[in-house]
Formats: structure tokens, C-alpha cells, sequence
């Protein structure tokens, strides 16, 4: 079973590359994140041609995630039970399924923007949420996995240049604390082999050739509960996703399991 998570920054800009991709790839279950789309604009049918459905949140802003499978869909939450408002709103950054054998959820952790702004709070907030909320499905015996933009590299080597990032966010100490608590629930950080270079970067900015320079982040992470973690046979980042024009900023994560 292939699971792979994307953040595709706008899927109505990536759609050609998307359904390209599903076809070569031979994934079965895609969480995706940043769809920027409304959910009734989501292109279900064009997957559906495919093989593939989906379960969609999404409310056409800045956020919207997905699970989309081609192995059954069913048992499907949308949002995040207990999550945590920001000026008012639900933002739709969470959705779960179960995939076949494997329980799934796609997440878009809050950015934070800076360490003193509202939004920061907002995303320890979230990041607690979502350890209430997956704590039951961490324990339940079947291979279960949290995937998506996490928003925050768990160690210095997880960034191209720790001290390029003194005092931001997605390196601070709360934040890489909220990560070591979900792990705590009974979950693994399911790290990719590196395809090229010595580290599995997931993100790389649009800006100043990160991507050529190989200026990147480890933010899109896969953790997994023993069942899961001990099912993967394989994990990579597809770097060839980053290329090219209309490229999204992320490259897909993907894993193999055998179960």
C-alpha cells in the first residue's frame, strides 16, 4: 500500500500536475493540504475518473485538506474535535478516513507566523487539540498515521541553516515540544530516505533559488503508531514534484507499507 501526503499549494494550480502524478506514482492514499479551494470546487469528478474519492474540508481560503483514496473511504471526520478558533473561525486544516486496512489523518498545522503574533498561540493551541484528538486512534490496534504540513521542523537538521532561523517560528522550543508530545501519544516520526543530498527536505521557498541551493525544511512529516511504523518497507521524498514550472513550494512524502 502506497500513502504519500502533498501539500500542493492550490490544487486548481496543480491539478494537471496532481492527476499526473497520481497516475505515475501508483498511490493509494493521498492526504493533501493547502487546497485553497472551496469544497464543492474540489475536482472530485477528475479524480473520480481516475479510480480515486475524496474527503474534502475546505472552505475556499487559504487552508482545506483532503484524504483521497482509492482503496475505500469510510468512518470520515472532518475538522478537528476540540480545535481551536482564530478570530472567529474553524479553519478546515484537519480531515481523517480509514484508507482499507490503515486509519488516516491530513493535517495543516497552523503556520504561526511570528513568535509574539496571535497566530503562534493559535498553533501550540492546535498542535494540543490534535493530540487530544488522535489519542484514541493512536491506541486502537490498527496502522494509523498523522500526515501533513506540520509547519515545524522537528530538529536543527531538519533546516538547511538552524541560525538562519533565530527567532522565528517552526524551530522554537514550544513548537518542537508540542511535536515530541503527539510522538509521547504512541506515535513515530516516519523519516524519508534522502534521494539527493544528505537531508529529506519537504519544502524549499519560492524565493532567492532555495530550491537549486537546496535551502530546504523538513516541515511535511508522517508519524505513524507501531502498527504503521513497523509496516513501512519504504520512505522517500519524490524531489522531482519540486521541479519544473507550476511546481508546488512542497514535494509530496511517500510511504510503503506491506499490510
Amino acid at each position: 500500500m502506497r500513502i504519500a501526503t502533498w501539500n500542493v499549494n492550490s490544487i486548481t494550480a496543480r491539478l494537471p500536475r496532481l492527476l499526473a502524478w497520481l497516475e505515475s506514482s501508483g498511490t493509494d492514499v493521498l492526504c493533501l493540504q493547502e487546497a485553497k479551494v472551496a469544497a464543492e470546487q474540489f475536482p472530485v469528478e477528475q479524480l473520480r475518473e481516475l479510480g480515486y474519492e475524496a474527503a474534502v474540508h475546505a472552505t475556499g481560503r487559504w487552508n482545506g485538506v483532503a484524504v483521497i483514496s482509492r482503496v475505500g473511504l469510510e468512518d470520515v471526520v472532518k475538522g478537528l474535535p476540540g480545535g481551536p478558533v482564530y478570530e472567529g473561525v474553524e479553519e478546515p486544516r484537519a480531515v481523517s478516513a480509514t484508507c482499507g486496512p490503515v486509519r488516516i489523518w491530513s493535517v495543516y498545522v497552523p503556520n504561526g507566523r511570528e513568535v509574539d503574533h496571535a497566530h503562534y498561540a493559535y498553533k501550540l493551541q492546535w498542535f494540543e487539540a490534535l493530540r487530544a484528538a488522535v489519542a484514541g486512534d493512536v491506541a486502537g490496534g490498527r496502522p494509523f498515521a498523522v500526515l501533513g504540513d506540520y509547519n515545524v521542523a522537528p530538529t536543527d537538521d531538519d533546516v538547511y541553516d538552524v541560525a538562519a532561523f533565530e527567532g522565528l517560528t517552526h524551530v522554537t522550543p514550544a513548537e518542537r515540544a508540542a511535536l515530541a508530545a503527539l510522538r509521547e501519544e504512541g506515535l513515530t516520526d516516519v523519516v524519508p530516505r534522502p534521494l539527493k543530498y544528505e537531508h529529506p527536505y519537504t519544502y524549499w521557498d519560492y524565493r532567492q533559488l532555495c530550491f537549486p541551493k537546496n535551502r530546504g525544511m523538513r516541515i511535511d512529516l508522517v508519524y505513524g503508531n507501531e502498527a504503521f511504523s513497523t509496516a513501512v518497507k519504504d520512505a522517500y521524498v519524490d524531489r522531482e514534484e519540486r521541479k519544473g514550472k507550476g511546481a508546488s513550494d512542497h514535494a509530496p512524502v511517500v510511504v510503503d507499507l506491506d499490510v
